[in-house]
């Protein structure tokens, strides 16, 4: 871990963001250029105290899934995360030629959206991105690394994967994601990663496969998802796929009727995520 580089890269990076450009009101009061270290504490999700002591040079080393919530809220592009990565003392995460950074529109949406769980989702499946109410309702689906950044592939490859959902639900979820995958490939250039991500899929599972062999195609824009959440139960939540103009990534929003026993459990998760530490 390198104290002073990450301090300085840490600072510079930090007064180069605009409140605006990260969704925060800009006020009247302002001292110094940038975005205040309390106001990157609180889109990290760590304590004011432990950002100052990384700025200061004073602070321990941060865990890799911290790393990552830092270069999200400092909008690093791929570049500036990896060096942030290695300043940090650890190897950049493996980047696949399908990752592309989160539009700073799509962002600024998502960074409006406290009450309302939401993520960013790509073409083929991965999870860039979330606010903390999806942390909190899905736990967090943004740390992974080579294929198993794509939900698809942990969903066919990894049982824990289906856990937060009923079994009754997963051939459901099985069809749409499968379906939904061949829509992404088939708006794609050709693309040797997502082409051996279905080769390894189809290797890996023989549902995955056999579903592929049915050739269904649909984008999936409007669903209904029930949720197992390990303290509220099940939730019951529409989620609404706004689709970004390139169509490779969509901003998935997960609602609830108002009055709903569903709105009451959001409004619970809501409450016990402004309670925790930022």
């Amino acid at each position: 871990m390198d104290r002073p580089q990450l301090a300085d890269f840490l600072r510079r990076r930090r007064e180069s963001l605009h409140p605006g450009d990260v969704g925060m009101p800009v006020g009247t009061r302002r001292r110094t250029p940038g975005l205040r270290r309390e106001e990157v504490a609180i889109l990290v999700g760590m304590s004011v105290d432990s950002y100052n002591r990384l700025e200061q040079q004073r602070g321990s080393q941060p865990s890799e899934q911290m790393v990552s919530a830092i270069a999200r809220a400092l909008r690093l592009d791929p570049d500036e995360r990896d060096h942030l990565y290695r300043l940090a003392g650890y190897h950049a995460p493996f980047r696949q030629v399908s990752s592309v950074p989160v539009h700073a529109a799509t962002m600024r949406v998502l960074d409006r959206l406290h009450d309302t769980p939401a993520q960013v989702v790509t073409d083929l499946g991965e999870i860039p991105a979330q606010n903390r109410m999806a942390r909190a309702l899905l736990g967090d689906q943004t740390g992974f690394t080579g294929f198993a950044r794509s939900f698809v592939w942990r969903w066919f490859t990894d049982p824990a994967a289906r856990r937060i959902y009923p079994v009754e639900d997963h051939d459901h979820h099985s069809r749409i994601q499968v379906a939904d995958l061949r829509a992404g490939l088939g708006r794609r250039e050709p693309d040797p990663y997502a082409t051996e991500l279905v080769e390894r899929l189809r290797r890996e599972s023989a549902e995955f496969a056999g579903l592929w062999d049915r050739h269904e195609v649909a984008v999936r824009r409007l669903d209904t998802k029930r949720i197992v959440h390990p303290e509220l139960g099940l939730i019951e939540l529409e989620c609404q796929n706004f689709v970004c103009e390139s169509e490779a990534q969509r901003l998935l929003v997960f609602t609830a009727a108002e009055g709903s026993r569903a709105a009451e459990q959001l409004r619970v998760l809501g409450e016990r995520v402004a309670e925790q530490p930022v």
